[in-house]
Formats: C-alpha cells, structure tokens, sequence
C-alpha cells in the first residue's frame, strides 16, 4: 500500500518525482496528542505506518540544513482545508423543512450527481483513482522505453547490413546490382528515414 497522507480531504500519495514530503506522528505522547487534536478527525487512532504530508506544515517548520527535509521537534501541523459548517440562515429555510422542499432536494441532488458523474464520493475514491492511473503511466513508460529499445536495436542492425553490403561489393563478392536496387526496394515501405538517409549516404561514397 502506498504511502498517503492521513488528514481528512486530503489526496496525497507518495511518489518520488513530486516535492511532497511525508512525516509520521510524533513519539512522545504531549505532541502526539496535539497532533490527533489538529487533525480533527473522530476516533483517531494514528498507527506505526500513519503520516501527515508536509502540505500541512508551515515552511518555518521544516529545517533544511541537511540533504533530507526533515521537520523541526516543535513543529505542529496547522494547515488544513475542513469543510465549512452549514450556515444556520440556510439551516432555517422554511422550505427546506417542508415535504415538498425535501423532495426537491433528493431531486437536485440525484441530477447533481448524474451530471458530474466524475466526481469522487470520497478521499480514498479518488486515492485509488490516483494509485490506478500512476500504475498505468507507470507501464506506459515501460513500453514506449521497450519500443525505443527495439528502435535502436533496428537501427543498429540495418546500419551493421548497409555496411555488410558495401563491403561485399567493394571486394566483388555481391554484384553492383544488389546495393542499387535490391536494398532501396526493401527499404522503401519501411517509415525509417534516417535508414534511407544513410543508404543514401553510402550510395553517394561510391
């Protein structure tokens, strides 16, 4: 499981190629304790393999006078994004107590959620929507490097048999025929330029 950061609403997963640092709650039990009290979340428990992510951290938190961000034994996470309390003019709407005004809200709300089907419904919804698409960028990359691989390697060996034939001819082994047509029709419905451009080169050296 990847690490992710513990604090309600928040996204957070660890991958390397992002400045996003991730810090586990403190050991001694004063700090641990006001950690759990900032975070706000009911019936916290933090564990070995909880962290917070240093998006909740002041700058002034961190000391970075080594070659590892590392959060100073004072630092006490304040920056949060909790959902606003429903304001109580709304909560004392007349419409909003009567039946038909509960029944327009079921009905706005289903519409709400068909319109914007592509919203998550929860953090951890949109956690393991994030951890999905890393993994497929993550096998997209591996196959377009194989792809250049096998490029390369095509090269290689087209440049290695351009320079087999010209050899061959030089020495009178192959007839001149070969290196002036043969070669130019097999490579003609190939899409590598840069191989007809080295056949070419070869072509204008003899």
């Amino acid at each position: 499981m990847p690490t992710s950061c513990a604090a309600a609403g928040c996204a957070a997963v660890y991958n390397k190629s992002v400045n996003v640092s991730f810090h586990r709650f403190p050991l001694d039990p004063k700090r641990r304790k006001e950690w759990i009290r900032l975070v706000k979340r009911n019936n916290f428990v933090p564990g070995k393999h909880t962290f917070l992510c240093s998006k909740h951290f002041e700058s002034s938190c961190f000391d970075l006078t080594g070659q590892t961000r590392r959060l100073r034994m004072d630092a006490v996470p304040t920056i949060f994004d909790f959902p606003k309390p429903m304001s109580r003019n709304l909560l004392k709407k007349k419409d909003a107590y009567t039946p038909e005004g509960v029944s327009n809200f079921k009905t706005n709300n289903k519409e709400v959620l068909l319109e914007h089907s592509y919203a998550f419904r929860s953090p951890m919804e949109a956690k393991k929507r994030i951890i999905k698409l890393e993994k497929e960028i993550a096998s997209l990359r591996r196959r377009m490097k194989n792809c250049i691989q096998k490029e390369r390697r095509a090269t290689q060996r087209w440049i290695e048999m351009t320079c087999l034939i010209k050899n061959l001819k030089t020495n009178n082994i192959l007839p001149g025929v070969t290196l002036d047509h043969i070669l130019p029709n097999a490579l003609r419905n190939l899409p590598f330029e840069d191989f007809k451009n080295i056949l070419q080169e070869q072509q204008d050296h003899l």
